[in-house]
């Protein structure tokens, strides 16, 4: 069966097996009711306005004269007929990329052909392949975009270095999990005669690279984001860029966004610099070593490490003094052997140096939207984007309260500036 939700209706209109016709899960349809009920109208489809996939992977299953693919996701809701001759290769058994191309009217199922074999089912590549094909994730790059990328080199523009303020003599590291493939955010430590700290905040400046209007950048914006998953990343951009001229990889100089803040050890701001940098990371650490170091051990950079965990946990105490929430969950990563099957489950932990870089992050987030968004003399004001997590409901939080209050416990929610406050003391 299927489900029409329509804006402006507060219920979806029930579709029977027989009357969805040859619309698919997730198309925009036109529909007529036929029979009013008292929770939920009836009716049937009748016109599909627009196909939102018609791409679908699944298994090849051939048999003497014609061959089906049988699609993963059951809310596919038909199988697809596809001709011998339209298999590229397929063989029985396979998992395929399909591509709808015609649906007869007079045809119970859709007619199609094999776009690409993605590999034997049940073999670690081709199961994870077949994920991001479902979810409608390109998991290769066009051509065009790959030959942009690849004319990009390591070698920084002298010309581009020169308009820029130079880190490179600064000491600078990043931290980051142990299985990170890039680097995209670095910390930069120096002491100023005055007893104060200069303390940089760098991210890969990756518009450097990627120009308005380009095939990257118009496939970047179709991605919007990279796509993890326990094996694998598939980047939002080439790993030309990714991971290698946007990386901020040790001993090697690249082009970054910084903030950088003259503080000191109490976490007091005195002075604030915003713009286009060159700098050099001298280590790479990983969480794990960081950790190692805040918590006794002697490593490279010792001091600027535990002179920026204390600085972070001042921070972190304002934040929360402030209203932030206090959430930590338990993350699960997987290990895995050579064939891509999981060995182990590791829980990762938020430590004091997952916190010192989160807490850092926060501080550049902040001081940078509040310096935008303050009017300033001769200088127009921007349009810009932001994150905002809005109050919760107090309706929700009203039915929460009942639920802890059976454990003894109970929320302030009688001011919505206090909810936070108040969540934070539960979860304590």
């Amino acid at each position: 069966a299927g489900f029409v939700v329509s804006d402006g209706e507060e219920n979806d209109l029930y579709i029977a097996p027989q009357n969805i016709g040859q619309a698919l899960n997730g198309d925009k349809v036109k529909a007529r009711i036929f029979k009013r009920g008292k929770t939920r109208n009836e009716g049937e489809v009748t016109a599909i306005l627009s196909r939102e996939r018609t791409q679908f992977v699944g298994t090849l299953e051939i048999h003497e004269k014609f061959a089906f693919l049988i699609p993963d996701n059951l809310k596919a809701g038909t199988d697809i007929y596809i001709p011998k001759e339209k298999l590229n290769g397929g063989k029985h058994g396979d998992k395929a990329l399909v591509k709808i191309t015609v649906w007869p009217k007079t045809s119970k199922n859709p007619y199609g052909e094999v776009v690409e074999v993605l590999g034997k089912s049940g073999s670690n590549d081709t199961e994870m392949i077949s994920i991001l094909c479902n979810h409608g994730i390109d998991y290769k790059f066009p051509q065009e975009v790959l030959a942009e990328a690849e004319v990009i080199g390591l070698d920084l523009d002298q010309e581009e270095v020169a308009k820029r303020r130079d880190f490179r003599p600064i000491t600078t590291f990043t931290i980051d999990p142990v299985d990170a493939k890039d680097f995209d955010d670095a910390l930069s430590f120096k002491e100023l005669e005055n007893g104060h700290l200069e303390i940089g905040i760098h991210i890969a400046d990756v518009s450097n690279y990627v120009r308005p209007g380009s095939a990257m950048d118009t496939e970047a914006l179709k991605r919007s984001n990279s796509v993890y998953l326990v094996d694998r990343v598939v980047p939002m951009l080439p790993e030309q860029l990714s991971n290698m001229a946007c990386s901020l990889r040790p001993n090697e100089d690249k082009f970054s966004f910084s903030a950088v803040f003259e503080m000191d050890e109490e976490g007091t701001v005195y002075n604030q610099w915003f713009g286009k940098t060159v700098i050099h990371s001298d280590r790479r650490f990983s969480y794990e070593e960081a950790q190692e170091i805040i918590e006794g051990k002697d490593g490279d950079f010792k001091k600027e490490i535990l002179i920026l965990d204390k600085i972070a946990k001042i921070l972190r105490k304002i934040r929360l003094k402030h209203g932030a929430l206090n959430i930590e969950s338990e993350e699960m990563r997987f290990k895995l052997d050579e064939k891509g099957h999981p060995e182990e489950v590791v829980i990762k932990t938020s430590k004091d140096a997952n916190k010192l870089i989160e807490e850092f992050m926060l501080l550049a987030n902040r001081k940078v939207a509040t310096f935008v968004s303050e009017p300033k003399k001769g200088r127009d004001q921007v349009p810009f984007v932001y994150r905002v997590h809005d109050k919760p409901s107090l309706e929700k939080i009203a039915v929460f309260n009942i639920f802890i209050d059976k454990f003894g416990y109970k929320l302030d929610f009688s001011n919505p500036d206090q909810i936070a406050s108040s969540i934070n003391r539960l979860l304590d």
